[in-house]
C-alpha cells in the first residue's frame, strides 16, 4: 500500500465531503480512492469512512487522524520539492588561486563537467578554506593542497625571474647577502603555497644558508609576488605558470631532487562520488595545476 497517496485519498474526503468529490480533486477515478481508503482502513485496523449514511462520512477515528494524514502528506510534498531542488543544484567545486586559474581554464572545468553531465559550478578560495567547506558541506568538493606522496597531481618547483632564454639551476646560497652588497634579493612563495610541504622545506633552507628571515616570505597575493619579482626578486612557481607570467624558470639547486613539489588531490563530501568526479575533470584540473605531461 502506498500510504501517503492512501492519506491524500482520506485528507481530500474529508476535506471535500464524499469520496467522489476528493477524488476528482486528486485526478484519479473514484474506484482507485476507495480502494486506497480500504487498503488504509485494513492497514490502521479501524473503519474510516460510515458508508451507513446517504453520503459518505468519515468516522470519529479518521477525524481523530486527519491532522496526522494532513502533516504526512504535506511532509512528503516538502520532501518531493526539497528532491527536485538538490537533482538540479549544481555542484559546488573549489579551487586555488594561481597564474594558470584563468576565467577559460575555469570554464574548461565546467564544460568537462557538462560534458559527463555533472552541473558545476567553480569558485576561487585559499588552501585552508577550501578544506574547511568540504568538511562542514558548504562545498560539495575542493581540490585541496597534500603532500606529493598522498597526492593525485605532482606539480615540481622552481623559481622563476624576470629573464629571458633558458637558464640553470639558480642557488639559494648565491642570495646570501655580502658587505657591500647594493640590494637583497627575495624569495617569494605564493599564497597557496603557503602549506608545511613547500613553505617548510625553503625557510630550513633559508635558516641553513644564513639567509635573512624576510628573504623568504609569503606574498599577500599572486600581483605582489609577480610585480617583485619585475622588480629582480624570484618567485616560487611551477614551469607552466613561469611560461604564463612570461618569466623564466629555473629548478632551485638545493632542492633539485624532484621532492619539492605541490601535491593536490580532489576530495569530496561524498566519497562515492569522487572517483567519478575526478576521472571526469581530470584533464581540465590538470591544465589548471600545471601539472607537466
Amino acid at each position: 500500500m502506498d500510504l501517503v497517496a492512501a492519506c491524500r485519498v482520506l485528507v481530500q474526503v474529508g476535506e471535500q465531503g464524499s469520496v467522489t468529490r476528493g477524488a476528482a480533486v486528486l485526478g484519479v477515478p473514484q474506484s482507485v480512492a476507495s480502494r486506497r481508503l480500504a487498503a488504509l482502513e485494513r492497514t490502521l485496523g479501524a473503519d474510516l469512512l460510515d458508508r451507513r449514511a446517504r453520503r459518505a462520512r468519515l468516522t470519529p477515528t479518521a477525524q481523530d487522524l486527519l491532522p496526522l494524514a494532513r502533516r504526512l502528506v504535506r511532509t512528503a510534498d516538502e520532501l518531493g520539492v526539497a528532491a527536485e531542488r538538490a537533482g538540479s543544484r549544481p555542484r559546488s567545486l573549489l579551487v586555488g588561486a594561481g597564474p594558470l586559474v584563468t576565467p577559460r581554464a575555469l570554464a574548461d572545468v565546467v564544460a568537462a563537467g557538462r560534458d559527463a553531465e555533472l552541473r558545476l559550478e567553480v569558485d576561487v578560495q585559499d588552501a585552508s578554506a577550501r578544506r574547511t567547506a568540504v568538511d562542514e558541506r558548504v562545498a560539495d568538493a575542493a581540490v585541496v593542497p597534500v603532500p606529493p606522496d598522498r597526492a593525485t597531481w605532482r606539480v615540481p618547483l622552481g623559481v622563476a625571474e624576470d629573464a629571458v632564454g633558458p637558464g640553470a639551476r639558480v642557488h639559494l646560497a648565491a642570495l646570501r647577502v655580502v658587505r657591500g652588497a647594493e640590494g637583497v634579493r627575495r624569495v617569494h612563495l605564493l599564497p597557496e603555497d603557503d602549506v608545511p610541504h613547500v613553505r617548510d622545506p625553503l625557510l630550513r633552507l633559508r635558516d641553513a644558508l644564513g639567509l635573512r628571515p624576510g628573504q623568504v616570505a609569503v606574498a599577500t597575493s599572486d600581483a605582489a609576488a609577480t610585480a617583485a619579482v619585475l622588480a629582480g626578486d624570484l618567485v616560487v612557481c611551477s614551469a607552466a605558470e613561469a611560461r604564463a607570467l612570461d618569466l623564466r624558470w629555473r629548478p632551485l639547486g638545493e632542492l633539485a631532487d624532484g621532492t619539492w613539489a605541490r601535491g593536490h588531490t580532489l576530495v569530496t563530501g561524498d566519497r562515492g562520488e569522487q572517483a567519478a568526479l575526478g576521472a571526469a575533470l581530470a584533464v581540465p584540473l590538470r591544465r589548471l595545476l600545471g601539472v607537466p605531461a
